[in-house]
């Protein structure tokens, strides 16, 4: 499956501001390694980097395309490494230990979040924190209405095998799971009210806003004519979901989750 880091960053400040929330919220003053799971286009590390001027940056993601980019924006500095491997399985090497992990919007596209998590803490030097941002708006209409779509009888054959319909668990699961390996564990959600502006060519805004994340799987699966037929569909129902104002924008609410765990020691 192939990833579009110039779709993804065309809303870069409002995907880029729950990775600044979250950052807002890690305790640690000075960090020599820091860990950037699904590190995409390498946004994020760049504020990882500016956050801990003095940190070696590891960002890790499974798509070349993303970590491409990410070269490409962090290019000239020996700071950053970017390693590419498969994120439902990452785990730290046993001789290296970060003073922060971080992930921003990976979680919900990974399975087993208990074992994923557990992971993750173990790949923390001692009193080092897990911090971890994931979309939670699977119940919002710019998701139910995509699967519906995709479970409907023109498309189920080839596109029903890719909805994740709820792939998040709720807080008190999370603090449950973090729980055994942290000294101390903060769990929260936010709703953001994004406003998008109208995008190129009167394609509906949630629309451009989910090809760069949610319908990438679908949209992988389907050639060309098909592809544009489906857009059309999605257009369709978001234009019902989300009415455009009389500027051409829309309002999107936005769930995601928070999770900071402070390992003992």
């Amino acid at each position: 499956m192939s990833w579009d880091p110039v779709q993804y960053l065309r809303f870069e400040s409002e995907r880029l501001r729950p990775a600044q929330d979250l950052l807002a919220r890690v305790p640690v003053a000075d960090a020599a390694a820091v860990a950037d799971l699904g590190c995409g286009a390498g946004n994020v590390a760049r504020v990882l980097a500016d956050r801990w001027p003095t940190a070696r940056i590891v960002g890790v993601d499974s798509s070349r395309e993303m970590l491409a980019a990410a070269r490409t924006a962090t290019a000239g500095s020996a700071r950053f490494e970017f390693r590419e491997a498969d994120l439902a399985a990452w785990a730290a090497p046993a001789n290296e230990r970060f003073d922060v992990v971080f992930s921003n919007a990976l979680l919900h596209w990974l399975d087993d979040h208990g074992a994923v998590l557990a992971r993750w803490c173990a790949a923390l030097a001692p009193g080092g924190v897990l911090a971890v941002q994931a979309p939670d708006n699977f119940a919002a209409p710019s998701h139910t209405e995509l699967f519906a779509l995709a479970r409907s009888p023109h498309w189920r054959e080839r596109l029903e095998a890719r909805v994740r319909a709820a792939p998040m668990a709720a807080l008190d699961a999370y603090q449950q799971w973090l729980a055994p390996h942290a000294g101390r564990v903060d769990v929260w959600s936010t709703t953001y009210l994004h406003v998008l502006a109208p995008a190129a060519g009167g394609e509906h805004p949630v629309v451009a806003w989910t090809k760069g994340t949610t319908l990438t799987p679908f949209l992988a699966a389907l050639d060309t004519s098909a592809r544009a037929e489906f857009l059309a569909e999605c257009g369709a129902a978001m234009r019902r979901a989300y009415p455009t104002r009389g500027d051409g924008s829309v309002s999107f609410p936005f769930k995601r989750v928070f999770m900071v765990a402070v390992r003992g020691g």
